[in-house]
């Protein structure tokens, strides 16, 4: 299907746009954003994808993430989908952490889900299929990913299924353990039934146990998150990880909470470390 242009703006010696389409994973409108940094006519650049946390479209990072400088330096393309399907006719639930802004990056088995809510084929192979239609100056041989929460587990998980599409992985505050937590048992739940064998392929800590291998992963984590203790859970990742011998940095930053002041005060770190990997 055609892309239509919502937006463009010049920063950072780039171009912010953001972006609508007719997506046949989710048969809604999906809309997402894309930064290019300015580069030589024919030149390649990476990729880094960034999914989105619980309640937020692509419009949240777009506007509190700082990643342009970081991306502008470096020279990565930095491309940030919705979180959900939208729309009147599409189902939600009344709250914030199932229905709308909260696919959990999965594909719904359950109705009324299962027509719409379609996020791990929409990000897995709609997306990138548009992006390299559309975006010729992006180099899908050199891709990496990250996100936020919800997003950080999508990120997460998307890595370890497909360690030969993504060259770096990372994630600010993850959901690690779905299958173990409160969002992650009601979302699991309800978009893929009651039968949690089928979880495990969405759950970061499962796929490792699992067998699932990534040479290394970069995680940082408020100490001041109001989720940490109940939904977080960090240290489940942290003993799957030594357990399986991935070199896992995981970096609790004090006084730092759940929020993009949070994100936005790593982001260059996390860009930095990403183009290390993408451009080996």
């Amino acid at each position: 299907m055609g892309m239509e242009t919502v937006s463009t703006n010049r920063a950072h010696g780039g171009t912010q746009g953001v972006y609508r389409h007719e997506s046949t994973a989710t048969g809604t409108p999906m809309t997402f954003s894309v930064f290019i940094p300015d580069h030589a006519e024919g030149a390649k650049l990476p990729v880094l994808w960034y999914l989105s946390g619980l309640t937020c479209t692509h419009a949240n990072v777009t506007e509190k993430g700082e990643y342009r400088a970081a991306c502008a330096e470096h020279g990565v393309i930095f491309i940030a989908p919705d979180t959900s399907p939208r729309g009147d006719d599409v189902p939600d639930d009344d709250a914030y952490d199932f229905g709308k802004g909260a696919g959990f990056y999965v594909d719904a088995t359950q109705e009324p889900w299962a027509a719409n809510f379609r996020m791990r084929s929409y990000i897995e192979d709609e997306l990138p299929g548009l992006i390299l239609r559309e975006f010729p100056m992006a180099d899908l041989g050199r891709q990496g990913i990250t996100g936020h929460s919800m997003g950080g587990h999508g990120a997460l998980t998307m890595g370890l299924r497909h360690p030969d599409r993504f060259r770096s992985v990372s994630a600010f505050a993850p959901i690690v353990a779905p299958s173990q937590c409160p969002w992650g048992e009601k979302a699991l739940g309800g978009y893929l039934g009651d039968d949690r064998a089928a979880w495990r392929q969405h759950d970061a800590v499962a796929l490792i146990e699992d067998g699932a291998r990534l040479p290394e992963l970069l995680v940082d984590q408020g100490e001041a998150d109001a989720f940490l203790t109940e939904q977080l859970k960090p240290e489940l990742l942290a003993a799957a990880c030594r357990e399986a011998g991935i070199d896992l940095t995981l970096r609790m930053q004090p006084g730092y909470d759940h929020s993009y002041y949070f994100i936005s005060s790593f982001m260059a770190d996390h860009v930095a470390w990403h183009t290390e990997r993408l451009n080996r």
